[in-house]
């Protein structure tokens, strides 16, 4: 990537403060590289007999003698200590992370190396559409895992002889397949230990490498079909190994002194089925199977713990542990009732929710929100884009609905045949998105969607359009390409300007152009003349909170005390424990006291640790905040100016006709009866660098990003932004 700097303004110097931001931002980053690094270097060596005969004696000697924690100290500060400081650091960095002066913009031109590992490497196959970086990470861990595997075979095949087998009754092949089964199961648990990073919404590691959740839920499916065929093989190798030695007992064995098979087991099963739920067709035809049956990852967990014990599942655990963080703080948000204002519906079956938001929460554009409401369902939690800017709309947050599923279903039934709705009672867990999102680093920006596709592109519209008023830096060109079925759908774009925050008309920094088409229809229906949306306005509770971040303005700050709190707290408890009870009982070694108990005893120290420290910091945010929001319930409680002409508490049909509503329609352009020709729009974009996002079908992802591949234009920068949940 060539980078070249646009002074639009009177670009200053940065000052001290900025300069100092900036070496806590490079410090923190470095820490977290090199002690990442160097845990990586622990799995590559694992497998050495370099590490078993040197590196490991010497560990359990500083580590694992100690009347605190004993053996389990040698792999606690290892491997969990390490990724938990990295978690803390991303915490810090992620808190000083700011978006560069709009002044100073670092404009992406054609051509540069980093622009050419971003682009789509692979479009079609089962791993979807992936970039030359990704394909990259994912051969070298596959490599990791293959070093590992073989490495293992190797130094223990080395030790298996013919008397060395026939001493423990076995055949030679038995004793080779009982080692071979072991070392799968040791593979599985490198996979395990990036498993839950992905799907920790809130986690700190993702956004610090520029990741989000919702675009690297790829990712823990990779991991995912790892872990369970890696574990189902190592499952296998042993009920075949135990058959042939006529000890097919063995898998009832539930030894509290060392490895319990029994427990393995159970979490095995609890694995295949979740993994028998993702399969497409089922997961697609019956997604609440697949919902619900992914709850079963608590079993999983919880019996491959007892299955190989707290000491050895420390390897695995840090990624866990960071997620049950996240979970639990999404528990606690999820507990309130946040204040729904308003209901918009839309001629083609789309809704937009309007709440109450706290106006220091801010989020990127293309955030997610997962949103709960137990008149319909108290059970179901869907994920809807987010569409609504907090720069333009500083108290208010929209989402989209489309009508589509049984739940959405039931909504619109329930908004559009009620004339009047008090209230509404909604839950909801987010925002989740990118931590910022830099789309004034290219000259001109094209968003192609297909139907609903268009509600990620909302907010980035939105955005953007909020920048032009504040800021004097030059805003990309917008062409926003989208395709519906129907003429009724084209009432979505009424959704792209929002109700209030405008002036009295877009600016003229905003070169804004959209071009729609509707595939099956090759004139105007009389319902999209129409143009009429029904708005329904809810006389919120004062129990209704306004949706919040539920760690306050310093979210990053509080999630990196709560982990090192809550980590320090539980040391502290289990060092108590281990030295005033357990050591006096089994004096380290490992063979008195039961490995079960103490392994429960860790598990249920752990959640103590995680809910007291979560708790007591949203309390304290709670608290501290409590003022600004009842300030808010007052603001809410009467009618906005853009309401409805009609009083406060009635619903009423009114027609989008304002004066940017009208500006954003002499900027479209209708065509009926056609298919946008993506690669000639595409080809035909000018500028040095263009940004290119989708969000609809497959084949019309599959279609951009191939182009965006080809080669024939190479001022097509391919964003990889997933919208699917």
């Amino acid at each position: 990537m060539e980078i070249t700097k646009s002074n639009n303004g009177s670009g200053s110097n940065p000052s001290a403060g900025e300069e100092f931001k900036d070496m806590i931002k490079g410090v923190t980053k470095f820490f977290m590289m090199v002690i990442f690094l160097g845990t990586i270097m622990l799995w590559i060596m694992m497998p050495t007999l370099t590490y078993r005969t040197k590196w490991l004696p010497h560990m359990r000697i500083k580590f694992g003698t100690s009347t605190y924690f004993g053996a389990t100290g040698t792999t606690l500060f290892m491997y969990m200590f390490p990724m938990m400081v990295v978690a803390c650091l991303g915490c810090v960095y992620l808190h000083f992370k700011n978006r560069k002066s709009s002044d100073h913009i670092d404009r992406e031109t054609k051509g540069g190396v980093w622009s050419k590992l971003r682009k789509p490497m692979l479009v079609k196959g089962p791993l979807g559409i992936v970039s030359v970086t990704e394909i990259t990470f994912l051969a070298m861990f596959v490599a990791l895992l293959l070093w590992c595997f073989i490495t293992y075979l190797r130094n223990s095949f080395a030790t298996i002889t013919p008397k060395s087998a026939a001493a423990h009754d076995e055949s030679l092949w038995q004793a080779k397949l009982e080692s071979a089964a072991l070392r799968l199961g040791l593979i599985g648990n490198i996979c395990l230990a990036f498993l839950f990073l992905p799907v920790a919404r809130g986690s700190s590691l993702l956004p610090a490498m520029g990741l989000t959740s919702e675009s690297s839920i790829k990712y823990h499916i990779w991991l995912g079909h790892m872990v369970m065929a890696l574990f189902t093989v190592h499952g296998l190798c042993y009920i075949i190994y135990w058959a042939s030695m006529h000890e097919i007992s063995q898998m009832i064995m539930w030894d509290t002194k060392d490895v319990s098979n029994l427990a393995g087991e159970i979490a095995l099963v609890a694995g295949l089925m979740m993994w028998a739920t993702t399969y497409p067709k089922i997961r697609r035809r019956f997604f609440e199977v697949f919902f619900y049956t992914h709850y079963l990852y608590i079993v999983f967990m919880l019996f491959f713990v007892l299955h190989v014990g707290i000491t050895f599942s420390f390897i695995a655990l840090p990624g866990f542990y960071i997620f049950l963080v996240d979970r639990f703080l999404r528990f606690l948000q999820s507990r309130e009732n946040v204040r729904l204002l308003s209901a918009r519906v839309l001629p083609s079956d789309t809704m937009e929710l309007t709440f109450s938001k706290n106006s220091k929460l801010v989020y990127s554009p293309t955030s997610i929100m997962f949103v709960n409401i137990p008149s319909i369902s108290k059970l179901q939690w869907h994920p809807f884009t987010i569409t609504s800017s907090s720069k333009l709309e500083p108290e208010k947050l929209s989402v989209v609905i489309k009508k589509e599923g049984k739940w959405s279903t039931k909504l619109h039934h329930r908004l559009s045949s009620s004339d009047q709705i008090d209230r509404l009672a909604v839950s909801v867990e987010g925002p989740y998105g990118p931590a910022s999102t830099d789309f004034l680093r290219h000259e001109a920006l094209v968003m192609v969607c297909g139907g609903s596709g268009i509600t990620p592109f909302i907010s980035v519209i939105r955005d953007l359009i909020a920048t032009s008023q504040k800021e004097t830096c030059k805003i990309p060109k917008i062409t926003l390409i989208c395709a519906f079925k129907k003429t009724s759908e084209i009432s979505m774009l009424d959704l792209v300007l929002p109700l209030s925050g405008l002036e009295t008309e877009l600016s003229s920094n905003i070169n804004i152009k959209i071009e729609a088409f509707i595939t099956r229809e090759k004139e105007a229906g009389v319902e999209a003349t129409a143009g009429k949306i029904k708005t329904l306005w809810f006389k919120p509770s004062l129990s209704d909170q306004s949706i919040s971040s539920i760690l306050g303005p310093n979210s990053w700050l509080w999630l990196g005390a709560i982990l090192a709190s809550s980590f320090l707290i539980f040391m502290i408890i289990i060092g108590i424990i281990s030295r005033y009870y357990i050591y006096p009982i089994d004096h380290n070694t490992n063979k008195i006291y039961s490995l079960t108990s103490k392994t429960i005893i860790y598990i249920l120290v752990i959640s103590v640790s995680i809910m007291a420290t979560s708790s007591a910091a949203m309390l304290w945010n709670k608290k501290k905040y409590s003022n600004v929001e009842s300030k808010q319930v007052q603001n809410v409680d009467r009618p906005s100016p853009t309401s409805s002409p009609t009083s406060w508490g009635y619903n009423s049909l009114r027609e989008i006709e304002s004066t940017p509503q009208e500006s954003l329609v002499q900027r479209t352009n209708l065509h009926f009866g056609e298919r946008p020709n993506l690669k000639k729009l595409l080809l035909d974009m000018e500028g040095s660098s263009v940004g290119v996002l989708v969000c609809g079908p497959k084949k019309m992802r599959q279609k951009v990003a191939e182009i965006c591949s080809s080669g024939l234009a190479e001022n097509l920068h391919f964003e990889s932004i997933s919208f699917s949940w």
